[in-house]
């Protein structure tokens, strides 16, 4: 019986040394190792044995059943290796030192106008921070002094999900957060809040030159005592001489917010037409960039925060509408229109 599984050994690893592919190597295992493999036949002859003589030959055959199996595995593992060696060694040379032969990309207007806008705002001492899209019907409504059912709500018409949250509206549902996160440093350390939180919005709403369901904006809030609307019209007119390095003309004009109280609309002079009138601007000569206000007391409540005490105001300024304005885009849609030879020409300030 030694002799035979000897044999069966040498025959194992010449055929071994004879395979050329995987399906040749696939046929041999199961030649050898199947369940009526030459391996596996020796043990149907072991009825015939004495107990001693099972045992030894059971493992013996065990040992050649392991050097089997290893030698298979290595020589998988090797055409594998040499497949790869084959596949590198066909692939065309690349000279690394050589100049890239595709275009260099550009960022997209929005980004540019966002990080102009941050480095102005970062400049004055305010945190950049990020929110989630997702949000929920609290955040983006209720802690906005805008309850269920409130008639404010069909202004921002949006998109729900089937387990109750939205896709936020305005980036104003990220303030009840932001006050909770920085209140311990206004209220122990006397430190003022001062963020601001760029993302992006959704609305289900009729799309035209000037308005889009997809868009950009930059929310900003200062929380501290006294803060007045003086302060509010300072830093957005700092802002947006940032922007456009030069003096821009700005209107207020009285506007309803829920969680502003007094609210107004701040517009800019219509850059694309000069104030004369064009679509972009419905023909007024102004665009409306920034709802703002002052902070209404119910909102601060909500986020911890005694308004008899402390005063502030937010602002959402729209990053895609500044976009607009400071490259000359006249038509809102254009920005999500994925459209590389619109897009492409903003790299001054990349």
């Amino acid at each position: 019986m030694n002799e035979k599984i000897s044999e069966l050994r040498n025959q194992f690893e010449a055929e071994l040394r004879s395979v050329q592919n995987d399906t040749e190597l696939e046929n041999m295992r199961v030649a050898y190792l199947g369940k009526k493999g030459s391996i596996t036949a020796i043990l149907k002859d072991m009825g015939k044995l004495s107990d001693e003589e099972r045992r030894a030959l059971g493992q013996e055959v065990n040992v050649l059943k392991d050097e089997a199996a290893e030698k298979l595995a290595a020589k998988k593992e090797e055409f594998a290796r040499l497949e790869l060696e084959k596949e590198i060694n066909a692939a065309p040379e690349i000279d690394i030192s050589m100049p890239p032969t595709l275009e260099r990309g550009s960022y997209h207007p929005i980004t540019l106008v966002q990080r102009q806008c941050e480095a102005v705002f970062k400049s004055m001492g305010f945190a950049v921070e990020d929110y989630s899209e997702v949000v929920t019907d609290y955040e983006c409504f209720e802690a906005l002094n805008i309850p269920k059912y409130h008639p404010a709500r069909d202004m921002q018409d949006t998109y729900y999900l089937e387990n109750g949250q939205l896709l936020k509206s305005h980036t104003s549902a990220a303030q009840n957060a932001i006050y909770k996160k920085y209140k311990k440093a206004l209220v122990e350390d006397g430190v003022p809040i001062k963020a601001i939180f760029p993302g992006r919005c959704f609305r289900n709403e009729a799309t035209d030159a000037c308005h889009e369901n997809t868009f950009f904006q930059m929310e900003g809030v200062m929380v501290d005592k006294n803060i007045s609307i003086s302060n509010l019209i300072f830093f957005m007119k700092t802002m947006l001489s940032g922007v456009f390095n030069r003096d821009i003309k700005v209107r207020l004009r009285p506007g309803f917010f829920p969680f502003v109280e007094p609210g107004f609309e701040l517009d800019i002079n219509c850059e694309i037409c000069g104030g004369a009138g064009c679509p972009s601007c419905k023909h007024s000569g102004w665009l409306e960039l920034c709802p703002c206000g002052m902070i209404h007391p119910e909102v601060l409540k909500a986020g911890g925060i005694d308004p008899e005490e402390y005063t502030g105001f937010a602002f959402g300024l729209g990053l895609t509408r500044l976009a607009m304005m400071k490259y000359g885009i006249k038509d809102i849609r254009d920005l999500n229109g994925g459209s590389l030879a619109s897009m492409s020409q903003f790299t001054e300030d990349e």
